[in-house]
């Protein structure tokens, strides 16, 4: 007994000693990683918790109150959503506490970057605490989390728009054939495969002898933004590239079929609802994959001051002060000066990218399901989350299109 207990205090030792190696490793210039980092272990953590946790939380009366016991998928719905919550929460506290932070003389700026050990320490105890609440307030996170999922999918449009813009410019510089034969080839192969994929949800989501007339305009619109964005791009009065209309083209058809896709099982339009669950299972991996990356490219983009998360920068302080010719009171003068450096993007913005990014992954992980009343019955996928991501596709449009007159509307603005 004194062996083991010996055994478990050194085992608890050597893994704090190991934690503190580790943060005490994570520099200015890796911080955002380890956001990213902490996000993904929320993944992991809601993940594990949705297979393992349901028989631990019927047994916890301020959970399990019901009338009738629910079904094991509410439970495991319940679980995502706690921890869902207390990382959202854990990132709009760190959201609020940034706002204003200019320069790197602000006591913030350290607060941003350091600090890991408590912040790990106060992230696992807020996502414990929020298994202390009662089911109403995780029932409103829910609802709320479909709206700030839409939030998300909007940043990840502008996102998506920044990245192609980028990306066509870049080969555009290097004014050579080879690279405007790939961008040649790079936009037939993405309009190939969006009239591809656009005959394949017909086939799926209209099928022959039903009424299906709103699946069918939710496709022709799709097909709609695909024209106009080919005709808007190679106007005259544009000179666009076509690498950018295409990619965008693609992308609205795929938030075309996963809103179709999200259609209740029920409903005669719905033509994967004889593979429900090989779909739900690709659904949830393609959209893990594209929150991780476009977390993880947004705390990219962030480092540059040229992008929507940039913060106004600041006359760097120390300037106009006469230098005296004592080597400590210099040393200390450039001190002042780094510190006083303006920081490179908005820590605030930042911090809500995550906090909207934890509504959206739970939304994924449960389906976009809502748990409806004391009887515990789950709806899978609902008409909520097709409306939010139709209206997507339709706002990833509107913006693309706005991204490519507004220069020639307002040629005094940078864009």
């Amino acid at each position: 007994m004194w062996a083991a207990s010996c055994l478990a205090s050194c085992c608890a030792t050597c893994a704090c000693n190991a934690c503190s190696t580790v943060v005490a490793g994570i520099s200015r210039r890796s911080a955002r990683i380890a956001y990213c980092g902490l996000f993904a272990l929320s993944l992991i953590v809601s993940g594990i918790l949705r297979e393992v946790a349901a028989p631990l939380m019927e047994k916890i009366p301020w959970i399990n109150h019901f009338h009738q016991t629910p079904d094991r998928e509410w439970f495991e719905t319940d679980a995502v959503l706690r921890v869902s919550l207390g990382n959202f929460l854990f990132f709009t506290i760190l959201a609020v506490l940034m706002v204003g932070v200019k320069n790197q003389k602000d006591p913030r700026d350290s607060l941003h970057h350091g600090g890991w050990m408590m912040k790990i320490i106060c992230w696992c105890l807020l996502v414990i605490f929020m298994f202390f609440l009662p089911n109403g307030i995780i029932s409103f996170y829910e609802s709320t989390s479909k709206f700030g999922s839409g939030l998300f999918l909007l940043v990840q449009v502008v996102l998506l728009l920044d990245f192609v813009h980028g990306w066509n410019d870049k080969w555009v510089k290097y004014d050579e054939q080879f690279w405007y034969i790939a961008l040649l080839v790079v936009s037939l192969v993405c309009y190939v495969a969006t009239f591809s994929f656009s005959g394949l949800l017909f086939y799926l989501f209209s099928p022959s002898g039903h009424d299906c007339g709103l699946n069918t305009f939710f496709i022709v619109m799709t097909l709609i933004f695909v024209f106009v964005f080919t005709i808007v791009t190679l106007h005259p009065a544009v000179g666009g590239s076509i690498l950018p209309a295409s990619v965008i083209s693609l992308y609205c058809t795929y938030l075309c079929y996963s809103g179709l896709a999200s259609e209740p099982r029920e409903y005669e339009c719905n033509g994967l609802h004889r593979h429900s669950k090989a779909v739900s299972t690709g659904t949830l991996t393609v959209g893990l994959l594209t929150t991780i990356l476009s977390v993880v490219y947004s705390a990219v983009r962030a480092g540059s001051s040229t992008t929507l998360l940039s913060a106004p920068s600041s006359p760097r302080a120390g300037t106009g002060k006469p230098l005296l010719p004592v080597d400590q009171v210099v040393e200390q003068e450039e001190k002042e000066k780094e510190r006083a450096k303006p920081v490179s993007y908005s820590y605030s913005f930042f911090h809500l990218i995550f906090s909207l990014a934890s509504m959206y992954s739970a939304m994924l992980l449960t389906g976009w399901s809502t748990s409806v009343g004391e009887s515990g019955n789950l709806v899978d996928v609902g008409w909520p989350s097709v409306w939010v991501r139709i209206i997507t596709g339709w706002a990833t449009g509107s913006l693309f299109l706005w991204s490519l007159v507004a220069p020639h509307l307002f040629p005094e603005r940078e864009f």
